[in-house]
């Protein structure tokens, strides 16, 4: 659909225009390399249960899911009614573009994103050769930039701390848990 390739567009220039201001911003306050580097800035909102409807298995399901993130163990962690579903491994955002903490919920979900990379332009379709992967689950913004969940066409780099904030996942990982939550489902960024 042309919407929601101009939805991924936007998010892909966004992703990638975070990075560039981080640089930006690095250069311009930093008087030495002895100055502490700048943090991405935690949005904190108030989780949203979906109001059951007639599908209220579904709904009621997903409004008591909660999405766990420990940074430290690099894993984010599946809770229904306070009780851990599963649990899958992640990578992290790198020094200098670590991902943000907090308690925040899910505001964008997107199957088979098309990333634009932001210097040439270049439309990269969706798929596993993508650097979006399969699916996007995103749950921050500062209105201009976003983080989320999202697959990878690197799942060799799972585990480790290489992204630009954003939290990656195997392609069948990312699959599966896009099944398991809503938008409005509650994430809880800990270090």
């Amino acid at each position: 659909m042309v919407r929601d390739e101009s939805i991924t567009r936007s998010f892909m220039l966004l992703c990638l225009g975070a990075a560039f201001l981080t640089l930006v911003v690095r250069w311009q306050t930093s008087a030495s390399l002895a100055q502490p580097q700048p943090q991405l800035p935690t949005i904190q909102k108030p989780a949203i249960a979906a109001a059951p409807t007639k599908a209220s298995g579904l709904v009621l399901a997903r409004s008591q899911t909660r999405l766990v993130v420990d940074l430290s163990d690099r894993r984010v962690s599946v809770y229904r009614n306070q009780k851990l579903q599963v649990s899958y491994p992640v990578a992290v955002g790198q020094a200098g573009w670590e991902t943000p903490t907090g308690t925040f919920e899910i505001t964008q979900m997107q199957k088979n994103p098309v990333w634009k990379h932001p210097i040439t332009d270049q439309l990269i379709t969706s798929g596993p050769d993508s650097p979006l992967g399969l699916r996007w689950i995103g749950f921050w913004s500062d209105g201009y930039n976003q983080i989320g969940f999202h697959g990878t066409n690197q799942e060799e780099f799972i585990g480790q701390a290489v992204s630009h904030g954003c939290l990656r996942m195997r392609n069948q990982d990312i699959v599966a848990l896009y099944q398991q939550v809503a938008t409005g489902t509650p994430v809880v960024v800990q270090p």
